[in-house]
């Protein structure tokens, strides 16, 4: 065995400088600028926490608590991909999806990054991440015929949450989907996981086709398989919204311009 090294007393205390007699005490006091600390609040989900005022905060250097001069809340850059369902099956479904997308776009801030996926059976990436607008809008308007009925929504989903997942900071998908998917290679299992282990990723989703359900319902001629498929459809969406602390809402109603 190796044998135990020898410890070594610990070094003497540095000695005190001596005070020089008839010499005066000096204090040095050194005036700084105000030290801007950006903060982003949020739960455990990832959702953020609105109406915090400067008492909700405690700052300290080196043990010391240091006053807030001031206090304001700001619109941070949020980075997102616009994740749009562009299948034929029903086109009122298409009008709400193209609705959704535009209101969105046109409340991107200058300094937002977003990039547009459109998705069928395969996604497709119209615009990758930008901050001009006009880019933006020019790919929602390439959604005007769509070629398929088939839409894999959770092959789409998937293969976003992996491209965002090399991105740092914050990251936010805004999913305008009917919720359906037609014959995804992945599970609704798989995908399920796959959300869950994507980090710093928040899922706003927004149904498309509700007004649809709703009519039917409202006539009477809604019930049965079709009926209970709509609800599930809309029930994923909400899943898929709430497992990274986001919220899940129908598109306003309206036609494109």
């Amino acid at each position: 065995m190796i044998p135990k090294k020898k410890e070594e007393p610990p070094p003497p205390a540095p000695e005190k400088p001596k005070k020089i007699e008839n010499m005066p005490d000096y204090s040095i006091s050194v005036t700084v600028p105000i030290v801007n600390l950006d903060v982003l609040v949020t739960t455990k989900d990832g959702q953020t926490i609105p109406g915090l005022k400067k008492e909700n905060f405690k700052i300290l250097e080196d043990g010391s608590p240091q006053q807030i001069a001031t206090f304001n809340q700001t619109e941070a850059p949020i980075t997102a991909v616009l994740l749009v369902e562009y299948a034929e099956t029903n086109m009122s479904y298409m009008y709400e999806a193209l609705n959704a997308s535009y209101t969105f776009a046109s409340g991107l801030k200058k300094d937002d990054w977003v990039a547009v996926v459109s998705y069928d059976m395969r996604p497709q990436i119209l615009v990758d991440f930008t901050q001009d607008k006009r880019a933006i809008m020019g790919a929602l308007n390439m959604l005007r015929i769509p070629g398929f009925s088939e839409r894999n929504l959770f092959d789409a989903l998937f293969d976003t949450l992996d491209r965002v997942d090399r991105i740092e900071g914050k990251k936010y998908v805004i999913l305008i989907s009917s919720g359906h998917d037609s014959f995804s290679r992945l599970t609704l299992d798989q995908i399920t996981k796959k959300i869950k282990s994507t980090k710093d990723v928040t899922i706003y989703s927004i149904s498309i086709g509700w007004q649809h359900r709703e009519f039917m319902d409202a006539s009477g001629r809604a019930g049965g398989i079709r009926e209970l498929t709509w609800l599930q459809d809309e029930n994923q969406l909400k899943t898929f919204a709430q497992l990274t602390g986001g919220r899940s809402t129908p598109a306003l109603p309206g036609r494109v311009a």
